[in-house]
């Protein structure tokens, strides 16, 4: 019993000394002793790398998962310590909707097959949706969370105890100077004197010793920038391949709605200028957009004989080809990514073709797969 008090007490001692000394510090009445130039660049580097991994942290999160509730909910589940359960995604809630639509409008009407095309697309998104996140989670997400609640716990640790070993340090120092000055006055303080010098080589060394394992925990922090460098080529992977899986599906919905019978063609602008255009080059959609009606040909171009087409005598451009195309039937023309071909427009002709001509083969090709050159 006596021991916990007298420790109790020689804690509250320690507690009120070191409370002084930052006090006087921060009024400029005790003198502080400053770390190294480089000791406290790696404190900044150490600070900023902490408050961005936080940053970029919550941004994944909330682009992995928009819905705060569920990342609320997530995250008790990950602090229970329990799985997360598996959750729908928006995508394959919206398949489940359209077939269900198609069930009860008619699973067999031109808008109930449509439907179901589209429904099926839309599962195959939400599945790739499912797949990147959880893909995203365990590579890049799951090691930040590492970092922030282990590594950089232990680095606080440390400097806060650093902290303190300087705060012992400097108050020692203010008691040996003021142990000298009551020395110079009376030759009853030499003991004092001793007793604070003594004091101060123990807080030195503690001081030291401190000093030099916050300073290898500082510099981990290089290893560190390796590792989530490392994950964000993973993260950037993953991200890839989700974005090329849903390029894929939506390109080959696209082809099964232009060929299905009964679909509804609307009247759009035309994706691209005319020929005619004055500028030199056409922009192309990012993502290139299947022409309504691919595969099936206009009424003007049914009895259209490509073989006997010949190029206008307006005259014929360039084109270079931006993505790789797959011929729908033999009237069309499969195209390469970066190849340059011949390209012209027929009197009659659907603005979102044109006819195009590499070598001795010839056929439709559609005008949002092309950048027209001057």
């Amino acid at each position: 019993m006596d021991f916990n008090m007298k420790k109790l007490a020689s804690d509250a001692g320690i507690f009120f000394t070191r409370a002084v000394q930052f006090t006087e510090e921060k009024f400029g009445q005790a003198e502080k002793t400053e770390l190294d130039a480089h000791f406290e660049n790696l404190l900044a580097r150490a600070d900023s790398t902490k408050n961005w991994t936080e940053r970029i942290l919550r941004q994944t999160e909330v682009l992995l998962q928009p819905n705060p509730s569920a990342r609320v909910e997530e995250f008790l589940y990950e602090k229970l310590d329990r799985k997360v359960p598996s959750r729908v995604t928006n995508g394959e809630l919206l398949a489940q909707y359209m077939a269900e639509a198609a069930s009860e409008l008619g699973p067999t009407t031109p808008y109930g097959k449509t439907l179901i095309k589209v429904s099926e697309a839309e599962k195959r998104l939400g599945a790739a949706e499912r797949d990147f996140i959880h893909t995203a989670s365990l590579s890049f997400l799951t090691p930040l969370r590492n970092f922030l609640e282990g590594d950089w716990k232990t680095i606080s640790k440390e400097r806060r105890l650093l902290q303190n070993r300087r705060l012992d340090l400097d108050a020692c120092k203010a008691r040996l100077k003021k142990a000298k000055a009551a020395e110079a006055k009376a030759t009853l303080w030499n003991d004092e004197v001793d007793k604070a010098e003594q004091e101060l080589r123990v807080a030195q060394t503690e001081f030291d010793r401190q000093a030099e394992v916050t300073r290898l925990l500082l510099e981990g922090i290089s290893s560190t920038h390796v590792n989530h460098l490392r994950c964000l080529h993973e993260f950037v992977k993953s991200q890839t391949t989700y974005y090329a899986q849903c390029y894929r599906h939506m390109l080959d919905l696209q082809k099964q709605l232009g060929r299905f019978p009964g679909t509804f063609v609307g009247t759009t602008e035309p994706a691209s200028p005319p020929l005619s255009s004055t500028s030199p080059t056409t922009t192309a959609a990012t993502m290139p957009v299947v022409p309504p009606g691919a595969g099936l040909a206009p009424p003007e171009e049914a009895a259209l004989c490509l073989e006997e087409v010949a190029p206008p005598a307006s005259g014929t451009r360039k084109a270079r080809v931006l993505y790789d195309y797959e011929a729908a039937d033999s009237s069309e023309l499969a195209l390469l990514a970066d190849e340059l071909i011949t390209v012209y427009s027929l009197p009659g002709m659907d603005p979102d073709w044109l006819i195009g001509e590499r070598g001795n083969k010839k056929g439709k090709v559609p005008v949002t797969y092309l950048e027209l050159l001057s």
